[in-house]
């Protein structure tokens, strides 16, 4: 066990422990399963992942959340209390590597939802190496986690708690092939612009003639 209950969560969360009477629930579960180093059934469950959500803040605490996808593997476990993943230019925005230059605290969350229906939070610390500089220093990283393309930088997290997030609520997801965009769907930068046509995606079981939906006209 690496926490001690008296040394996890924060104000808030206690405060409302006590407010609702759950602060002896709450303490059993930081006792069992908030850890401050990954176990080794953490790391081998990274390291099947093909995905993650990734939440940051701000130096003003105005927060993020974005996803993370690659192959299983694409976040490294570097050691038990330590993990990497590789950052790409994108859209050029880069919010989720700006907000960890102003404030280093990240979340990622870790979610099985094809086999074992369960996920992993994983909180820590976070800093941006140079893609040369962390294969010098991590020559076994991957180099495939998106073929033709060169991180721009590697976010290098350490790691300060991580635990089980319950499979309750995970809904069972089948990986499947990729189809191809409809005619009619807009592309990525105009799909949320006002005035973007979306031809409706026919649910199983009904008629392919699809309906329009979700028209917004233009302004003027």
């Amino acid at each position: 066990m690496n926490h001690t209950h008296e040394s996890t969560g924060s104000v808030g969360e206690r405060r409302l422990q006590h407010l609702l009477g759950t602060a002896d629930q709450a303490a059993t579960f930081y006792d069992r399963q908030v850890q401050a180093r990954l176990t080794p059934q953490m790391a081998d469950f990274i390291g099947r992942q093909t995905m993650a959500f990734l939440s940051t803040s701000d130096a003003g605490g105005a927060c993020d959340v974005t996803f993370r996808a690659g192959p299983p593997g694409f976040v490294t476990v570097l050691d038990d209390g330590t993990l990497t993943y590789p950052e790409y230019r994108g859209n050029g925005v880069l919010a989720s590597a700006g907000n960890i230059t102003e404030n280093p605290h990240v979340g990622l969350l870790f979610v099985d939802f094809a086999h074992d229906h369960i996920g992993l939070h994983v909180n820590g610390g976070a800093r941006l190496h140079r893609d040369d500089e962390q294969r010098r220093a991590y020559p076994h990283l991957p180099v495939d986690t998106a073929p033709g393309r060169r991180p721009e930088f590697w976010v290098h997290i350490t790691v300060e708690e991580a635990y089980v997030h319950c499979s309750k609520h995970i809904p069972h997801l089948e990986p499947a092939p990729r189809p191809r965009p409809g005619a009619q769907r807009p592309k990525d930068a105009d799909y949320f612009v006002l005035g973007a046509e979306h031809q409706a995606a026919p649910h199983e079981g009904e008629r392919t003639a699809g309906t329009r939906i979700g028209s917004v006209p233009g302004r003027g």
